[in-house]
């Protein structure tokens, strides 16, 4: 079977301190994205289990499948929680959700949790968009630009190059640096006309750590260019899955002129994260 290069880890997580037994309101946000689904689940609007996979083919079953590895291990059922709101591409189709909410109001609340109340821009770099999206000090969305609906300067574009490359994707990052210099970057913004000026780049000789040099250098760019349309305002932060693609993230700083926040929460689960505390402020608003 052939290597799949673009295949990103898939994962899951729960707390070892927390005994969701003792809590008073279980919620779930669930966001089934374009590429990636993720089910986020908090005790007491706390992080107590969360899981990361790919979106299939079928949005209510990736729906299911990412909140079943979410509870596994935990004793918990979905029938102990209390509140679910689904958010992402495929929030109408979460068959369970007690209600759906977009993914910009749910990035934005997310970010502010996972990195203080001090965030005012974020970039989500999605599967298949990017958003910029401005927020106030409690995660309120004041704000928002979306790039066209293209596939450059996405999760789903770097998938394309690793695969194209044969680098595995969580490499892709760190590789773009081992360069005697910053090359020019790919001129294409469309994903599939990047990828053929990238082919035609190896066949001239170039070493693969330039060529991907050179599209991570037109991704930042493309981003960047969408950034200044809407304004950045620090603290800034990037979620989705290349907020962890360091190749992306040290040339946007390095053209924004300010570093991005750090968090020690996953960057892909941003979303599912917002889903879940409006969930929680939705179960206790209606028990009260």
């Amino acid at each position: 079977m052939a290597k799949e290069f673009w295949r990103w880890k898939e994962y899951n997580w729960k707390s070892e301190t927390i005994d969701w037994k003792d809590g008073n309101t279980v919620s779930c946000g669930i966001d089934v994205g374009s590429v990636s689904s993720q089910a986020v689940i908090l005790v007491d609007g706390e992080l107590y289990a969360y899981s990361s996979m790919r979106t299939g083919s079928d949005s209510p079953m990736s729906a299911t499948n990412a909140m079943n590895w979410a509870l596994e291990d935990t004793g918990m059922t979905q029938d102990n929680v209390h509140y679910v709101v689904g958010t992402g591409y495929g929030r109408v189709n979460v068959p369970f959700a007690n209600k759906t909410i977009t993914e910009i109001a749910c990035h934005a609340r997310g970010a502010n949790l996972m990195y203080g109340n001090t965030v005012r821009t974020i970039l989500d770099m999605g599967g298949q968009d990017c958003k910029a999206i401005r927020c106030d000090e409690k995660g309120k969305v004041t704000n928002f630009l979306m790039n066209d609906k293209c596939a450059a300067g996405t999760g789903r574009g770097m998938e394309v190059f690793a695969d194209l490359l044969s680098i595995p994707i969580e490499d892709v990052g760190e590789l773009s640096f081992q360069v005697d210099e910053e090359p020019p970057p790919v001129s294409s913004t469309c994903v599939v006309f990047a990828k053929t000026e990238a082919t035609g780049l190896l066949r001239e000789g170039w070493p693969k750590n330039k060529v991907i040099a050179a599209y991570c250098s037109a991704m930042s760019h493309r981003v960047v260019t969408l950034l200044q349309r809407i304004g950045v305002e620090s603290d800034f932060v990037i979620t989705g899955g290349i907020g962890k693609n360091v190749g992306i993230v040290r040339r946007l700083s390095q053209e924004l002129g300010f570093e991005t926040l750090k968090t020690n929460y996953d960057s892909q689960i941003a979303g599912a994260l917002g889903a879940a505390l409006f969930g929680r402020a939705l179960a206790e608003k209606a028990r009260n």
